[in-house]
């Protein structure tokens, strides 16, 4: 009983010690070979890759394949990291850049959105401060009838709650265009839901 105890001690302290090495960190050991590393960020992180990448190429396989190249970039080029984003947001540019070259090689130059929000995620969007028995459908319309660029900023700032900072660097643009960006996606998805009944939705 005592041996049980000491295992189930031991395995409480290695998931605690897990959770408190941060993504810097687990980089860092990535970067002097370690797989243990390289398999904890890979389990913080591959869904978040995943739903992003989702998003943009709307096919499953495409998808779970870009972000095994995601990933094994990672690995590559851990040494190559500044620290000058968070990991999370270095992730999510590698990401993109991916499945930016995939969308290239379809010939899909726009970005089709309309079944985005089919697509689960826990974080907080426009949604939120709407019914959503009543309003999905609206809101995904909504969406889609947005310029590309325009999509991308509602979705990395709503869906992926990235900063303004964040957001310049991964879509490589300065942080003033993004607010530009955001303040006219905003306003115009509102005009659009507002020709459809809705008045509100999230600040």
């Amino acid at each position: 009983m005592q041996n049980v105890i000491a295992i189930n001690d031991a395995g409480r302290q290695g998931i605690a010690a897990a959770q408190a090495t941060t993504d810097d960190m687990l980089l860092a050991n990535i970067a002097a070979g370690d797989r243990t590393s390289m398999h904890t960020l890979y389990s913080r992180h591959n869904v978040r890759v995943y739903r992003f990448i989702l998003r943009m190429v709307r096919d499953g396989a495409t998808a779970e394949d870009l972000v095994s190249q995601v990933f094994l970039d990672v690995w590559r080029t851990a040494r190559q990291f500044e620290g000058r984003a968070q990991v999370s947001t270095w992730l999510l540019s590698i990401a993109r850049f991916k499945a930016l070259t995939a969308l290239r090689q379809r010939q899909h130059e726009d970005i089709d959105q309309d079944d985005v929000l089919e697509i689960p995620d826990g974080a907080d969007t426009p949604e939120a401060a709407l019914d959503r028995s009543r309003t999905s459908d609206i809101l995904r319309s909504c969406i889609a009838k947005l310029s590309p660029a325009h999509r991308e900023i509602i979705h990395l700032v709503y869906y992926h709650e990235k900063s303004v900072e964040e957001v310049g660097r991964l879509v490589g643009i300065p942080q003033s265009t993004v607010k530009t960006r955001m303040f006219y996606a905003r306003k115009q998805l509102a005009e659009l839901l507002k020709r459809h009944g809705v008045e509100t939705m999230a600040a």
